[in-house]
């Protein structure tokens, strides 16, 4: 959504402070829903008798409180209404009887003539504000609306009744229009948002009343609570509909039985750190535990994709599967944080820094690496941060780690994940390569006298602009979705892979023995980006297929967290039986690169 418009007199204008919008697809139980409508529209909104009461007193000082007052308190009343349905008035003989979409609200009556009578003496005995006609004006819209409201705010349940709910009881009351004009005046989108008054107060007011006029857009001294058992076929009734199919979904899995996704672990209580101490590296991965095989594709193919069979998406990518998670990129990254620190023999006190490395993280404040420290009970670190490097992640996050590590001398905590499942929509070059997982690894001092674990990184970004947005998220031409760029990312990974290999072989065998670091590479774990694509560029460096790993077939793409879940599968399908030096190139978005050469030894597997 845009944060804000310029109108035509020059002004900012933020539409969605008068137009509320949420996210549904973010709700997964009423109670959470329940928190930021109390955030948004209870926590300042005064109640009907709260007004009346402050009215008599005179605790009004001008015109404006009150206004502000009664506004606040008519957006409480049409919360449910303006954040979830839109209200149309429909003849009963067309209104649909047992679909799950279709609500017709059950209210109770509210007497409401004495209060209203209240606040308006209240408002005419106090003295105009600012602009006796505007302010004059705002109150004949709210106090028209607040006469007219069917119904107490505090007694309308979020989940209004479907039709079939609603006539189960036919002494239900809803509401009847007795004289609907469909072409009712309001306040269009440009109205409200061209509304111009040189008093800010006036200005916010007038918009406010505008928005509110339009939810009762028909004659409303002409309506009543009527009983849905007396309805005639002719009669007007306001059906409230979903305002879109995220709010439909939200309805739906607040009425049904299914399970939830599984809740986030409490954090731990944090303990201060210790002395540094000696450490025990650890590599731990979380994959999805959803399977999404290319045939799942093709049925679920989408109408904007070409034909593809499953055996052409294979050929394609090298994938013959990708795994999704229910969990958020958050939860995922916490359990493969767990993990590593139990492996590892490690207390939360006793890391020194915490570095999350992921390109799909909408967890901006906090980041999710001090997210991580929390949840896990440190009481501090040196640094907690968040790495965006895309498919370089694992290079870049072992290379900050390194220099964290012979700073402090304390282990330091290198996470990697990534959920791309809920950021890919319709793209169907994106559907078929990623998927979800993510991976965690303890990197702390070696024993006194022993050779290091990591030998050699490297980390490199930039480049053409065309390499740089080769892969795009979010991309507003592609509905915020992820979005490839095959051949420059090809031309982008084709030019650092090179670069990398010619950075080895000019390195010195690290054994003494003869030829090159790139001769004494055991085993090569690139990042798993595209299977068909690795090995034909490895091929034309003179690379032969049996030195790679892939398990590519089996997870998909899953960006900064491939090559540790690789070396991970690499360990448990016994490829690696032995303390092992590694080749672990990465590259992608941005135009970045990087590689670790590193030892890695079975042990060290959670």
């Amino acid at each position: 959504m845009k944060s804000f418009v310029i109108n035509r007199y020059g002004r900012m204008i933020f539409p969605f402070n008068f137009f509320p919008e949420l996210d549904f697809s973010a709700f997964q139980t009423l109670e959470q829903f329940a928190a930021v409508i109390k955030r948004d529209f209870e926590e300042k909104a005064p109640a009907e008798t709260d007004i009346v009461g402050r009215a008599e007193s005179g605790s009004y000082r001008r015109r404006y409180e009150l206004l502000r007052d009664l506004a606040l308190n008519l957006f409480w009343v049409n919360r449910y209404a303006m954040t979830m349905y839109d209200k149309r008035p429909t003849r009963w003989r067309d209104v649909p009887r047992y679909r799950d979409h279709v609500f017709l609200p059950v209210f109770t009556p509210w007497e409401g003539g004495e209060l209203a009578a209240a606040i308006e003496a209240g408002y005419r005995a106090l003295r105009p504000t600012w602009d006796e006609g505007t302010e004059d004006k705002v109150f004949r819209i709210l106090i028209d609306v607040f006469r007219h409201k069917k119904g107490a705010g505090a007694e309308l349940p979020a989940i209004k009744p479907t039709v079939q709910e609603i006539l189960a009881n036919p002494r239900n009351l809803t509401y009847q229009v007795l004289d609907y004009d469909p072409d009712y005046p309001g306040y269009r989108y440009e109205d409200i948002v061209e509304c111009f008054h040189s008093v800010p107060e006036l200005e916010a007011l007038m918009r406010q009343a505008m928005v509110l006029h339009n939810q009762y857009r028909w004659d409303r001294p002409k309506t009543r609570l009527t009983e849905v058992g007396t309805l005639e076929p002719d009669d007007i009734v306001v059906v409230f509909h979903p305002r879109n199919e995220d709010v439909l979904q939200f309805i739906r899995r607040v009425k049904s039985t299914q399970r939830v996704r599984a809740q986030k672990p409490a954090p731990a209580d944090s303990r201060k750190p210790a002395a540094p101490l000696p450490r025990l590296e650890a590599i731990a991965a979380y994959k999805g535990e959803h399977v999404c095989t290319n045939e799942d594709l093709i049925r679920n193919a989408a109408y904007c994709w070409s034909p593809m069979t499953a055996e052409e998406i294979r050929e394609k990518t090298g994938i013959e599967q990708r795994v999704y998670t229910e969990l958020d990129l958050d939860h995922m990254a916490l359990l493969a944080a767990q993990a590593a620190l139990r492996k590892a023999g490690r207390a939360p006190e006793e890391i020194g820094a915490v570095l999350f490395c992921s390109c799909t993280s909408v967890k901006m404040m906090p980041s999710l690496a001090t997210w991580l420290s929390g949840q896990l009970g440190m009481f501090q670190t040196h640094a907690s941060c968040d790495i965006v490097a895309a498919c370089a992640g694992l290079p870049y996050g072992l290379a900050e780690a390194v220099r964290l590590l012979q700073e402090v001398e304390r282990p330091v905590l290198v996470v990697c994940g990534e959920k791309f499942s809920d950021k890919i929509g319709t793209v169907r070059t994106s559907r078929m390569i990623f998927g979800d997982g993510a991976a965690a690894l303890v990197v702390g001092p070696a024993p006194d006298g022993a050779p290091p674990d990591l030998e050699v990184f490297q980390t490199y970004a930039s480049g053409p602009m065309s390499e740089v947005d080769s892969i795009i998220w979010p991309n507003p031409e592609f509905d915020n979705n992820i979005t490839v760029h095959g051949p420059e990312v090809k031309a982008l990974v084709s030019r650092y892979l090179a670069q990398m290999i010619g950075e080895l072989t000019a390195l010195p065998h690290p054994d003494g023995g003869p030829g090159s670091m790139m001769d004494a590479i055991e085993l090569i774990v690139p990042h798993q980006a595209n299977k068909t694509m690795v090995l034909a560029m490895a091929r034309a460096a003179g690379i032969t297929p049996e030195r790679l790993y892939f398990n590519i077939e089996r997870v998909g793409n899953t960006s900064s967290a491939s090559i540790p879940l690789a070396l991970h599968d690499a360990v448990r399908e016994g490829v690696i039986r032995k303390p092992s030096r590694v080749f672990a190139p990465g590259f992608g978005a941005g135009a970045v690169g990087g590689y670790v050469v590193m030892r890695v030894d079975p042990a060290v597997i959670a």
